[in-house]
């Protein structure tokens, strides 16, 4: 009987299992997506066409499932290389969950030609082959990755694939196993040296309405300004500059978010860190998460969330949404945890006040968007037809549902996202069962 933590059609967890091993796969077929939704069809066969589910991208769930009909291969890549998963153009994401398996290149032994990804989504492409973000570009050097990367776009035989376990990720695995904290520990950023303030406020004013955020942050900013923070806005300022500040800085106050994962890999023991909840969501719990074991110091987390204000084509809080905080309660969990000197307090917001904050969210968002409430933890029912319109990029007059009216791709990636569908459902009512 397999155990839980080897059998790689369960979750990889930090403690090892699965999650840090290797697996040889000769003549391996990497399947791209075709589609662009959260759970894609995607991912690596072996010569005898079985599914590789190592290769499998977890987030809590599967973000990848078996291609039916698995396709021809188009291309081939000779030598041997590391299965690198999805490249995500998104900070946070590409931070936890385009990293994981790069563990495997101090692991391996003997040359390696380098590693092989796939992308969630559009990326750059020049003379017809995909290339890397600027700056995930920088982050690899940062590693001192000095092997080659290379992005397939349509599905591939490489004829030796090392595919790695999922060493770090969101959700448990966001603890990070041992192999990948260790691979991080001696490279990342070993160059840089501490430069900035002592006490440091990570702000997200500056980000616009598409990113989220929290109402009345000027009052935070404020606060903490007047107690001697620098308050830092990471996207105005380079990689290494942003890394030189979070290991300066002795006190870190943050809104949950991308920058703290950045934190995490830098941080260290004697750091104190405090990460302001601004979204009713677990993904800030994988936060909690990274910063606890990589700096072997649990952050301070405040939640004093009242409200969220939740951007009207979504379903629930999340990176988009806006967090109406009860700011009084912020100030005093801040001096009680010894980030703001006693007697500090973070005044209030009047109705009028938070009415004019959603506003000032709104404006900056495109066509009839706009925020409207949601209690905490709810999940609402959007109109078929938006939600509908999110997912397909249907043409003009095709039905959805009438796939004979459908043509060659489309015809296969509407199978494809049915089969996305029905394994998304099948792993939701596994989940749901008592393990065995």
């Amino acid at each position: 009987m397999v155990a839980h933590d080897d059998d790689p059609c369960r979750a990889p967890q930090p403690l090892g299992g699965w999650s840090t091993k290797i697996v040889t796969v000769p003549q391996a077929l990497v399947v791209p997506a075709t589609v662009a939704d959260m759970v894609q069809p995607m991912g690596v066969f072996d010569a005898e066409g079985a599914y590789v589910h190592e290769g499998v991208l977890w987030r809590g769930r599967r973000l990848m499932v078996e291609p039916e009909p698995r396709p021809e291969p188009v291309a081939e890549l000779p030598g041997r290389w590391i299965w690198g998963g999805v490249l995500l153009n998104h900070f946070g994401h590409f931070l936890v969950e385009s990293t994981p398996r790069l563990w495997a290149l101090d692991a391996l032994k003997g040359a390696v030609d380098g590693f092989v990804f796939t992308v969630k989504r559009e990326t750059i492409e020049v003379e017809g082959e995909l290339k890397l973000q600027p700056f995930q570009r920088l982050f690899f050097d940062l590693l001192g990755i000095d092997v080659p990367i290379r992005i397939l776009a349509q599905p591939t035989r490489v004829e030796c694939l090392e595919v790695p376990g999922q060493g770090f990720g969101l959700g448990a695995i966001a603890a990070g196993t041992e192999p990948f904290r260790a691979f991080f520990q001696s490279r990342f950023a070993r160059d840089i040296a501490p430069q900035g303030a002592e006490k440091l406020y990570i702000s997200r004013s500056a980000l616009g309405a598409s990113r989220g955020g929290v109402l009345g942050e000027d009052r935070i900013e404020a606060a903490l300004a007047a107690a001697g923070y620098e308050i830092f806005h990471p996207q105005k300022h380079s990689l290494e500059a942003q890394i030189a500040h979070y290991k300066a800085a002795r006190q870190v106050v943050a809104l949950d978010g991308s920058a703290l994962h950045m934190v995490a890999m830098v941080g260290r023991t004697d750091q104190q860190v405090a990460m302001i909840r601004r979204r009713v969501s677990d993904v800030s719990d994988s936060i909690v998460t990274h910063l606890t074991a990589f700096t072997g110091r649990a952050p301070l987390v405040i939640d004093v969330i009242e409200q969220d204000w939740v951007r009207s084509d979504r379903k629930r809080a999340d990176r988009h949404s806006v967090g109406q905080l009860d700011l009084p309660a912020l100030g005093r969990a801040l001096v009680a945890g010894g980030f703001l000197p006693d007697g500090t307090e973070i005044p209030a917001m009047s109705e009028a006040d938070i009415q004019a904050g959603v506003h000032l969210f709104e404006d900056a968002l495109s066509g009839k968007l706009r925020f409207e409430p949601l209690a905490r933890g709810a999940r609402r029912e959007l109109p078929e037809a938006d939600g509908g319109a999110r997912r397909r990029k249907d043409k003009s007059g095709t039905k959805p549902g009438k796939e004979g009216k459908l043509k060659g791709e489309e015809r296969r990636a509407a199978r494809m996202a049915r089969q996305a569908d029905k394994t998304e459902r099948r792993e939701k009512r596994a989940a749901a069962r008592p393990e065995g």
